[in-house]
Parts: C-alpha cells; structure tokens; sequence
C-alpha cells in the first residue's frame, strides 16, 4: 500500500513539475526580433531641388539676367523630382516692388516669368533659353522679363522668388494664362514644391 501512495507521489511532481516548466517557458520573454527584408523596404526621396550656378539662394543675381544687362534668364537645375510628375511649371516675381507702384498699378507683386508644361524630365533650363509653354508676365508679355527694381523708391534691393512645383499632369487653358493663373492651378495638384530666391538691385548689380 505504501509502494502505491509513493508511486502516486512521484507522479503528482513529476506531472506538476512539467507542467510548471511549460507555463515558464510559454510566459519566458524573447530577445529575437524580426528584421524586414531590405528588399521590402522602400526609399522615397522627397526632396526636390532648384538651383543655379549664377547665384546661390539669398545672393545677388549677376546683372547679365536683369534689364541692366542682356535681360536673358538664368541657368535653372532642378533636382529630386518626384517620380510620378508629368510636366513642371516655373514662375517668377518680386512682391518687394514699391507701394507707389502698386497702387499706380493695381498690382501686389510684379511678375517676370511663367512657364508651364515643361517636360518631366527636363533637369537644366540653360540661360537664355525655353523649355514649355510661356505664360504672361506683368507687361503682359509672354517671356521672361529681369528683375528691373527702381533705385528712386525704397527698398532699392528686390527679392525674386522663382518657385518650381512637379505636377501629375499636364495644364490647359484657353489662351494665354497669367502667373496667377498657372500657379493657382498648379498649387491645386502639386505633388511637390521647390523655390529658390535671388536679390538684385540696379546700385549693387
């Protein structure tokens, strides 16, 4: 009798006893971690660039692109686009143009150029030269224009703005659009932005 209540015994901590190193073993925390496959991950480059090898961003634009000189655009690069633009716009203007000026003319900003429809891959726009479709400027001209601030009225020094926005698509209009126009429509389907600033002024050019 007594060999059968210690055979129960030893079965009750044997039963027990691998029971209770399951549960540790289920509960026990893990160190691995699970590494994504590199080839999962994707890289998205969403930093597209507008740059000029005549200026720098916040420096002087050499007087060749202004009316002082040959009034020609400068050089434009552009860089990161994203990938699923279908055509470019650029525009340029100066919002630092004289209040006598505004109200004589019933303007807010003065604008210089407006292009539309450059093709996506386009990566240079060299001086002088067009690539797309040329919108008004503000003497409503459909061409570039250089910066041309008054040294009469302050400030004499002009900041000029040209912002490059990618665009899913192309633009229509009906007839020649104005700078306003272009870029209302591209602000409304943009799928990215980038903007460079250029000073002049007659004095310091």
């Amino acid at each position: 009798m007594r060999n059968a209540y210690a055979l129960l015994g030893v079965a009750f901590i044997i039963v027990f006893g691998g029971a209770f190193v399951i549960l540790n073993t289920a509960q026990a925390p893990t160190n691995k971690t699970e590494e994504v496959p590199t080839n999962l991950i994707k890289k998205i480059n969403t930093t597209m660039k507008l740059s000029s090898e005549a200026f720098q961003e916040g420096s002087l634009i050499p007087a060749k692109y202004t009316c002082s000189g040959e009034n020609i655009n400068p050089p434009l690069s552009f860089g990161g686009l994203p990938e699923n633009t279908k055509s470019l716009v650029l525009v340029v203007d100066d919002s630092d143009i004289p209040q006598e000026i505004k109200e004589k003319m019933g303007i807010d900003k003065f604008d210089h150029w407006t292009v539309y429809n450059i093709p996506a891959n386009t990566v240079l726009i060299e001086a002088g030269t067009l690539a797309g479709t040329t919108g008004l400027n503000t003497r409503g001209e459909a061409q570039y224009t250089g910066p041309c601030p008054p040294s009469e009225y302050e400030p004499t020094t002009h900041r000029y703005s040209f912002r490059l926005y990618a665009l899913p698509e192309l633009l229509m209009f009906e007839g020649t659009p104005t700078l306003d126009v272009v870029e209302a429509a591209a602000q409304e389907i943009m799928i990215e932005k980038a903007e460079l600033v250029g000073l002049y002024s007659k004095v310091s050019g």
